[in-house]
């Protein structure tokens, strides 16, 4: 999956804001309250309308009233969301699909207004609805199997879900009649927003293997055991990259207690014992935990990961950077990184960078690249990191 264009409406601070031609890699700056935070919560918004509904996703935010944007009326106003986006499961140029949400307040209650899921047959053909849903009832095309043969149009049933704050996307993509509703639900339940942080890294696990590191990083254990026990190949070239980030490791272990826990070890060669992973420095811990999470077997369609520079040593900036890239170009996902870091940001590619800038109380979505000044500079050899802390990125800074 590539997400091409988000445009995003009455969402905290992004009032009107829209961003395109979306990269596979993309770094997000920012000042401190723009947005990036915000940002990132779109999608983990998203996913959690679809793993719950839409009021228990905006509970934990403070409710409808705290997440729509300021100066809107919650009785009229709506918060909207389309992404366009395509599949990356074939070799040919997939169809460009279009989902569009809009949520609503009433009673007290949030509500899904509009949903829909479409994308159009051929460059000019006319676009099927796959889905299309007001209020929690509406129509669904039954006839997929036809998609590509243009003698046939769209055959659609009506379709009800049993309350209103629950995504049609949902309910209808359980049933393999709705192959491509089905398939975008798939997707958006496989995104992952990272957040790691150093105390939940050093927790004990269970002893019950975890195939996939959580937000947080708690269970980075079990994710080790997982790696070590089902997919050594992948463990070892971890390893072999975290020996060279941290010097002196040359040994972890995901050591089972008789309690039934797990205790990373790291060994050093200067010394005969092991560290448990709670003695360790937090940027050992939090490098490793990056790498775990790189080494997925089964890389996220989506994946964001915010400030990776936390803890780490400015020198292994730029090597952190072409890692997370080449995750993003080896799976068939795309990913998204905030960053304050200028040695990070000088290892990004133009076309990979964007910057949120706000004026007003609402902030916009900006590519560096649409800046002819600034490619000019690049083009000269200056680094990006360096242009941006030097304030050439007008809007990317404090005043």
């Amino acid at each position: 999956m590539k997400i091409e264009s988000l445009k995003i409406e009455n969402f905290k601070v992004f009032k009107h804001a829209e961003i395109k031609d979306i990269p596979n890699y993309c770094v997000i700056l920012g000042t401190n309250g723009s947005g990036k935070s915000t940002f990132f919560d779109v999608f983990g918004f998203l996913r959690d309308c679809l793993m719950t509904n839409v009021n228990e996703a905006l509970r934990p935010k403070g409710g409808f009233r705290e997440v729509i944007s300021r100066g809107c009326d919650p009785e009229k106003d709506l918060i909207k969301i389309e992404i366009k986006f395509r599949t990356l499961d074939e070799k040919d140029r997939t169809p460009l699909v279009t989902y569009q949400l809009e949520i609503g307040f009433e009673n007290g209650k949030a509500f899904v207004n509009f949903e829909l899921l479409k994308y159009r047959r051929g460059n000019r053909g006319k676009s099927w609805h796959f889905l299309e849903f007001k209020k929690g009832e509406g129509m669904a095309i039954v006839n997929e199997d036809k998609y590509t043969d243009k003698t046939f149009n769209e055959e659609r049933e009506f379709q009800k879900v049993s309350s209103p704050d629950i995504l049609a996307l949902k309910g209808l993509g359980q049933f393999e009649k709705f192959k491509t509703i089905s398939a975008f639900r798939n997707l958006l339940e496989k995104w992952h927003v990272s957040n790691l942080k150093i105390d939940s890294a050093r927790q004990a696990g269970t002893g019950i293997s975890d195939a996939h590191l959580n937000t947080n990083g708690e269970n980075i254990s079990q994710v080790t055991k997982y790696l070590y026990e089902f997919h050594r190949d992948k463990f070892d070239a971890l390893l072999k990259k975290f020996e060279e980030r941290i010097p002196g490791i040359s040994k972890v272990e995901a050591k089972l207690t008789e309690e039934g826990n797990i205790l990373l070890k790291f060994r050093d060669n200067a010394f005969e014992n092991p560290f448990l992973s709670r003695y360790v420095s937090d940027g050992t811990i939090k490098m490793f935990a990056y790498m775990v999470l790189l080494a997925d077997p089964e890389p996220h369609p989506l994946l964001c990961i915010e400030e990776p520079e936390n803890y780490l040593h400015p020198d292994i900036m730029h090597e952190l950077c072409e890692e997370i890239r080449e995750y993003a170009d080896n799976g068939d996902g795309q990913v998204f990184v905030s960053t304050h870091s200028p040695d990070f940001v000088n290892a990004v590619y133009i076309d990979e960078l964007f910057y949120i800038v706000k004026q007003n109380g609402f902030s916009q979505i900006k590519s560096v690249k649409d800046n002819q000044s600034i490619v000019d500079l690049v083009n000269d050899g200056n680094q990006l990191g360096w242009l941006w802390r030097n304030k050439y990125i007008d809007g990317a800074n404090l005043n």
